[in-house]
């Protein structure tokens, strides 16, 4: 059912966006980078909850007094129309009439207002709870399709509350759909946009149930501007046309029509020219648009997310698990178990280095100073804010508790390394598709970075506080290598070369979080400390040592 019409599309976008701002009390966003950050959300959810049923009860009351208003104003009305000079020749009933259309109808206006502004100022405006904003709807919908991309997910399934076949939540309503579409087109997604209006147009025509402050010909004008705005001059007009099969009087559709017909002309002038042999003068420049790394590069990244590559078997035999009883003399009562993952350079997992009381504290010490994970501007040195590390991280001194102390000591026992240039302890949250792209630990020549500590990262030693449901592994993608999480480990390598040359076999990414909150704490060490602990050479090491590295085998590929 139609309730309003929609106003040009950019228009209705800004006036989405500050209606928000108006109806919301300030709130502060980016909820949807820590999971830690959206649990308080429930609270919020459960107050919403007892707000709209006593609202309900409420309503019951005043709409049962509006129901015997109409059934008397019908009544009435009925009677009218069967002699409508006799009915109104009586002095009262003109009397009445003429009262249930001034005084009565304002307390009838007035009644409905009630119950739109209790809504309003009862259930929004609650001071002690917290709202997302509108940055965290668009940041969940980009998570979204950051996971539909990296784990090869069915936008019809993900409508329909399934993840890689399994149903995990309710099916998404036709109005959570085209919103969804509605925050990637705002943020010129139109690629990914375009699917979730196809699902926003299936779940529309089998939805007869629904009242939408939308419909169809709303719908199908989002499809033709996004395969517009894609690029498919075609794909805008089949859907304009079908939209003017509806709309017969559309005006930006019939203005759009010869606009997009024009285009096409024109493309087919172009076709003509290059197979005349002749070279178009855009032709000639070069696209400085780039990836961080290229779509090989982000295939093989997304298969080992996907836990689609192994190593090969005559590599696979030579990794061992052992007992560490060296660098200290506490390990020879309590060894800790580590397993080679892989050799040259060595990547280790420390099992069972961390306990369920220790995560604990750890969570409740950060929870409480979760900000947005920053990375060096390799230019500048300066912390910024990127859409390629998206979660929220806290900071813990050894100062600060015997445990973090302790952490530290344990980091220091299971390396062998000095603790003298340590980073503090970084606890970190990822949200909704929480995820960290291909990047080093260490800094390159060119970048400024690590300023104000002594020398580079020689090395990292990560801790897994949760164990993740989907997705979420520790992926190497020079290596072929993906580490899943297991609460309690910890993952353990050296990102420099004897030399004091960064490792570039080391580069590694955090995947997307598919299903459940991860959870891991890292220790960054330095280079300064370790001069007697770990000595350099001279020796020069180049990228062609990495065609050495053996080559890991695609699952799907064999």
């Amino acid at each position: 059912m139609r309730l309003m019409k929609m106003v040009p599309i950019m228009y209705n976008l800004h006036l989405l966006s500050y209606v928000i701002l108006i109806v919301l009390p300030w709130t502060r966003s980016e909820l949807f980078t820590a999971i830690a950050e959206v649990e308080p959300l429930l609270e919020t959810h459960q107050r919403i909850i007892d707000d709209l049923d006593h609202y309900v009860s409420l309503e019951e009351k005043r709409l049962l007094h509006l129901k015997k208003t109409l059934n008397l104003y019908k009544k009435e009305h009925e009677k009218a129309m069967e002699d409508i000079p006799n009915y109104l020749g009586n002095p009262i009933n003109a009397f009445t009439l003429i009262k249930r259309l001034t005084t009565d109808l304002d307390a009838i206006e007035q009644s409905i207002k009630s119950g739109t502004e209790y809504i309003k100022n009862v259930t929004i405006n609650h001071k002690d709870v917290k709202y997302p904003a509108a940055e965290d709807l668009s940041g969940a919908a980009h998570a979204l399709i950051r996971l539909q991309e990296t784990y090869r997910l069915n936008v019809k399934d993900l409508a329909e509350g399934m993840l890689n076949g399994v149903v995990y939540s309710t099916p998404m309503t036709t109005s959570d759909c085209f919103e969804l579409a509605r925050a990637l087109y705002s943020d010129k997604d139109y690629k990914n946009a375009l699917p979730w209006f196809l699902e926003t147009l299936r779940k529309y025509k089998t939805d007869s149930e629904g009242i939408y402050n939308f419909d169809e010909v709303d719908i199908l004008e989002y499809i033709g501007f996004s395969h517009y705005l894609s690029g498919d001059v075609r794909g805008a007009l089949h859907w304009t046309k079908r939209l003017l099969e509806i709309e017969p009087n559309h005006p930006r559709a019939l203005g759009n029509v010869p606009h997009y017909e024009k285009s096409i002309k024109e493309e087919e002038a172009k076709i003509k020219k290059r197979q005349r042999g002749e070279t178009l003068e855009e032709e000639e420049k070069t696209d400085k648009d780039y990836n961080q790394y290229g779509a090989d590069d982000r295939k093989w990244y997304e298969k080992l997310c996907r836990g689609e590559v192994e190593l090969p078997a005559a590599y696979s035999k030579r990794l061992i698990c052992r007992y560490m009883t060296e660098h200290h003399p506490f390990l020879k009562l309590a060894p800790i178990k580590m397993e080679y993952l892989y050799l040259k350079p060595d990547v280790i997992l420390f099992h069972e280095v961390l306990s369920d009381d220790e995560i604990k504290f750890l969570q409740m010490e950060a929870k409480s100073r979760l900000k947005r994970a920053v990375v060096h501007d390799p230019k500048t040195g300066q912390l910024v804010e990127a859409s390629y590390r998206i979660s929220k991280s806290a900071w813990l001194r050894d100062e600060e508790a015997p445990a973090v102390a302790t952490v530290s000591q344990r980091v220091a026992d299971m390396t062998g390394l000095s603790m003298a240039s340590a980073e503090d302890l970084q606890v970190v949250n990822y949200g909704i598709g929480g995820h960290y792209e291909p990047h080093f630990d260490f800094a390159r020549k060119f970048e400024k970075a690590f300023e104000r500590f002594s020398g580079n990262r020689i090395a990292t030693v990560l801790f897994y506080m949760s164990e993740v449901a989907q997705g979420g592994a520790t992926v190497f993608t020079r290596l072929g290598l993906s580490v899943f999480p297991r609460k309690g480990a910890a993952l353990y390598w050296l990102n420099l070369h004897p030399s004091g040359q960064g490792d570039i076999s080391t580069r590694h990414a955090a995947c997307p979080v598919l299903r459940g909150s991860k959870w891991v704490c890292n220790k960054w060490i330095h280079e300064g400390g370790q001069e007697f602990i770990k000595p350099c050479n001279l020796n020069f090491q180049d990228e062609s040592f990495l065609h050495k590295l053996p080559k890991p085998i695609s699952k799907t590929s064999r």
